[in-house]
């Protein structure tokens, strides 16, 4: 029921308004993909600026709270729906541990520990790989010859980008940080796809979020201390974080999974190092070496194979 009586016409500002969305969501699933990739690439931005002027665990923690804040007073303003049962809550906050809690807290603890941020990349860079032979086993997805053919190639050329952007001499004591980060998107994805693909973005973000911050506040006492500097970069950083990746990339992440395929949609993290180098390149100067261009080319070659339609490879 539209609300309105039948056989009379809608009022023009509704009638506009019912178009506009309609419109808006026709276009996303055309816009989603390469929207996400950029928002999440951008992710470089907040490490660049906000980790010199607070500890890893201390950043993400005021990230998750406002977050939380944030999400909740939208949700019962808006009166959006919350999962009617106790175990779909469960579910949706055992992925904000994954997704957020354990693959950001691996990022940033790996980047803290001296381990550039290209070499973290590198390894989380299997995740797709990882998460379609997952797909395969856990939910009975069929991944085509073409598919596992352009899952290579893209790692190959992801690979290229990031090995350009590292400098040499690094130790080895964020490694094991950087395996939990890979090892957390790669069974959030999953398990987001398997359990609880659907849900209201704004509920479902404080589901996520503060479970994610619970368990990084417990670590943050246990092995670290709570730092901030309130400079402004770190508020710059923080703001970006918080509104345009935990609100913009996630719900986008969590619309990708909820219409895709967990393959077609880890892929995608693919084309994350080179629309960072690009983005490096054009804020920050940072060389875009003839490796990094070609890595580019191989990696959006490698992207359109594994997204493919299964049964056509």
């Amino acid at each position: 029921m539209s609300g309105f009586p039948t056989g009379r016409a809608r009022p023009e500002g509704v009638a506009a308004r019912d178009n506009m969305v309609s419109r808006l969501g026709h276009g996303l699933p055309l816009v989603a993909p390469g929207l996400f990739v950029f928002l999440w690439s951008t992710g470089f931005i907040g490490a660049r600026y906000g980790l010199p002027d607070a500890s890893p665990l201390s950043f993400l923690l005021v990230r998750f709270v406002l977050v939380v804040v944030l999400m909740l007073s939208l949700a019962l303003a808006m009166r959006a729906p919350w999962p009617s049962r106790w175990r779909d809550c469960l579910h949706i906050g055992v992925t904000g541990v994954l997704i957020h809690a354990v693959y950001l807290g691996g990022v940033f603890t790996s980047i803290a520990q001296g381990l550039p941020t290209a070499v973290s990349s590198a390894l989380v860079s299997l995740q797709p790989l990882l998460t379609a032979v997952g797909a395969a086993l856990v939910l009975s997805e069929r991944v085509s010859r073409r598919q596992w053919i352009g899952l290579t190639i893209g790692l190959v050329g992801a690979l290229l980008v990031i090995s350009s952007r590292i400098d040499g001499g690094f130790g080895l004591a964020g490694v094991p940080a950087a395996f939990a980060a890979l090892a957390g998107i790669t069974l959030g994805t999953l398990y987001q796809k398997r359990f609880c693909s659907t849900f209201d973005y704004r509920s479902g973000a404080v589901l996520q979020f503060l479970p994610a911050a619970v368990l990084t506040g417990a670590a943050l006492l246990l092995f670290d201390e709570f730092r901030v500097e309130w400079t402004g970069d770190f508020l710059f950083a923080l703001g970006w974080l918080t509104l345009v990746l935990s609100l913009g990339a996630i719900g986008l992440l969590n619309y990708l999974i909820r219409t895709g395929s967990a393959t077609h949609v880890a892929s995608l993290f693919y084309m994350v190092p080179p629309c960072t180098a690009i983005i490096a390149w054009l804020m920050f100067d940072e060389r875009l070496s003839a490796l990094a261009l070609a890595g580019i080319v191989v990696t959006v070659w490698g992207v359109y194979m594994a997204r493919a339609i299964p049964g056509k490879g």
